[in-house]
């Protein structure tokens, strides 16, 4: 029997057994069961395929991937985006590699790889599938493009980013495995769970192989993520949607695709419609910031910042410039957002806001 046919089997044994308390520890079972068996076809895809993947050289502040069906205008959209010039035309699989262009925004320099088109079956390894979808996993934004006539495919997509182990706009939940010498698998919570019983999670986690564990919920979680935790191979990537082409369509006809799309970006790459605000966009998504730097005894230079990831500390900022301020750091002056104060001295780890102004006061 092949991996196609046993995952197909234990699905409509799924299907056939009634979700309820008593259930679902053998439906868990089953569940990690088609987990392995998916990650086995991968690696199987992959295996054949040795050496042709896709090499990409990231660049710039951040790095975005273009993800659609063949003629949704994917290159289109990357032309107005960036410097890029990938081939258009109004034919299937134009693009038959990854062209990466720089989208220059906000002093920010964010590289957005025009991927192929998309086919059913891709992670799977169709169309070389497995190998186009793996750039999404080290994205830092994942930016899904959509023929405005063809909305459906929204579900196809999504479901080919899950079996590459991509997990849009999602964070990755809150619990700990701590693998142990003996005494079963414990478990200890501090929310209430209301998807999992102790029961269901010796059956999930016996399947892998661990008898014994401690076992941490922070987070009330299902069981499909709670597989996902104990694999631990998953990318939690942020996600956009656009719908393009709609210079095509109506008002009333957007209106009624917002009940089935909640949260989509409507432009048109041809006409060039709202490509402004959607560069504003992606900026925001890929959550940068920018810190003005200030000199000792000069202004701060307010026409050119450094662009770094919201969250960064001065250190991490100090590494971005050169190892010499982090080998010779000795504190720093802000003035900004992040302080109480104009000036405030603060050490390494002081985290950084948008448009806080930086003086690097080194060791002499």
């Amino acid at each position: 029997m092949s991996i196609e046919e046993k995952i197909k089997a234990i699905e409509e044994e799924i299907q056939k057994t009634p979700y309820n308390k008593a259930t679902s520890h053998h439906i868990g079972k089953l569940k990690a069961k088609i987990s392995k068996l998916k990650e086995e076809q991968i690696k199987r895809s992959s295996g054949g395929s040795k050496g042709e993947g896709f090499h990409i050289k990231k660049s710039g502040d951040a790095t975005a991937v273009l993800v659609g069906f063949p003629s949704v205008g994917k290159s289109t959209l990357l032309n107005e985006l960036t410097n890029a010039e990938s081939k258009v035309g109004a034919y299937q699989f134009t693009t038959l590699e990854i062209i990466p262009g720089v989208m220059e925004y906000n002093n920010a320099q964010i590289q957005i790889f025009d991927i192929p088109g998309i086919i059913t079956g891709a992670a799977g390894g169709k169309g070389r599938g497995k190998e186009i979808l793996s750039v999404a996993r080290t994205a830092d934004l994942i930016i899904v493009v959509l023929d405005t006539l063809n909305p459906q495919h929204l579900n196809v997509i999504l479901k080919e980013l899950d079996n590459v182990g991509v997990r849009p706009n999602q964070t990755k939940p809150d619990v700990r495995i701590k693998k142990t010498r003996k005494g079963g698998v414990n478990v200890s919570t501090t929310v209430p769970l209301t998807y999992l019983d102790e029961k269901t999670i010796r059956s999930i986690i016996n399947e892998y192989g661990i008898h014994n564990a401690d076992v941490l919920f922070r987070d009330d979680v299902t069981i499909d993520q709670f597989i996902d935790v104990i694999e631990d191979n998953k990318s939690y990537v942020p996600m956009m949607i656009l719908l393009n082409k709609v210079d095509l369509v109506d008002l009333d006809y957007l209106k009624q695709l917002q009940k089935e799309i909640p949260e989509f970006i409507p432009i048109s790459a041809d006409k060039k419609l709202n490509i402004d605000a959607l560069k504003e966009e992606i900026f925001d998504r890929v959550d940068l910031i920018r810190v003005y730097l200030k000199p000792q005894g000069r202004k701060a230079d307010m026409e050119d910042p450094l662009v770094i990831r919201r969250g960064s500390t001065v250190i991490d900022a100090c590494e971005k410039l050169h190892r010499e301020f982090v080998k010779n750091f000795r504190h720093a002056k802000i003035w900004g957002t992040s302080v109480k104060f104009p000036g405030q001295k603060v050490g390494p780890d002081h985290v950084l806001e948008d448009e806080d102004v930086l003086r690097i006061i080194l060791k002499k």
